[in-house]
């Protein structure tokens, strides 16, 4: 019978240790904290994999909940999806479907895109309530503006490729095509296309986040980032020849954008240094 007694959460082990008074002693926090993450790493692997596997159930539950709520409009999200292309095509022209499943399988994988890039922060608060117990209180203050800045930077990003970047990009395209080509886009190209643009603006929209933990973590220096400036405005420039379509356009709007965010990022690392050590200065007084 033992073998179906309720085992306890690692969550509910946590706040155990939290209440125990033998724990609550007279000891920094951080000792405090090293005693509490060596009993989590004392505990089995299963248990964190039993955990790990609660919170992805939690977060497939939610994208499902929302796609179920969405997927009576995935027509509609389609539409606005293709509206930027649609505008720029000819009179004469019009988007085509070249697989007989496509007209339905197009509109429901961008559903299940819009589903999780909803439930992003739904995600993340997931990924953070696993994570979190393993940190120490001073990684916990800094990780929480992070994870919020991070959502934020990430929705800036897609929202900028589809309203400036891809109706230029897509422009760009149809102005040189061919005089005796007529652009007619299959939809299921066309939502890669997107898709892949919308990705690569939203995860380089993180570059401040980045820049901002190595140099925390001790990773790389301010003045070192600082000395190498024109090879990281270089290689921005680089990165985006590589993951963007091949024009100019794209790659410009793609570059400019991560250097300006590098940029940020630094700038970012150096009023938080400054005001560490200014906090740092105050208390030895």
């Amino acid at each position: 019978m033992s073998l179906f007694k309720r085992q306890k959460s690692r969550k509910e082990k946590i706040a155990d240790i939290e209440d125990n008074p033998q724990t609550q002693t007279d000891t920094s926090a951080d000792s405090e904290a090293d005693d509490m993450l060596g009993k989590l790493i004392d505990m089995p692997i299963t248990e964190h994999l039993i955990e790990l596997r609660a919170h992805l159930i939690k977060i497939c539950v939610a994208i499902l909940i929302i796609f179920l709520a969405l997927v009576g409009f995935s027509r509609d999200l389609y539409n606005f999806l293709s509206d930027p292309l649609v505008a720029q095509l000819p009179a004469n022209s019009t988007m085509i479907a070249t697989d007989i499943t496509s007209n339905f399988m197009a509109p429901i994988r961008l559903t299940v895109f819009v589903a999780a890039f909803l439930a992003m922060p739904y995600i993340l608060y997931q990924i953070w309530s696993f994570v979190a117990p393993g940190l120490y209180k001073k990684e916990k203050k800094i990780a929480i503006p992070i994870v919020t800045s991070s959502i934020f930077l990430f929705y800036a990003g897609v929202a900028f490729s589809y309203f400036i970047v891809l109706k230029g990009v897509l422009k760009f395209f149809i102005l040189f095509a061919p005089q005796n080509v007529l652009p007619m886009t299959d939809i299921d190209s066309y939502l890669s296309f997107a898709l892949k643009l919308f990705m690569v603006f939203g995860l380089t929209f993180e570059i401040p986040v980045v820049t901002l933990l190595l140099i925390l973590v001790g990773i790389v220096s301010i003045q070192g980032l600082e000395d190498k400036r024109r090879y990281i405005v270089v290689g921005c420039f680089a990165v985006a020849a590589v993951v963007t379509p091949p024009d100019g356009v794209s790659m410009l709007m793609l570059a400019v954008p991560m250097w300006l965010l590098f940029e940020l990022g630094l700038l970012l690392a150096k009023i938080l240094i400054k005001d560490k050590d200014v906090a740092l200065s105050s208390d030895d007084e």
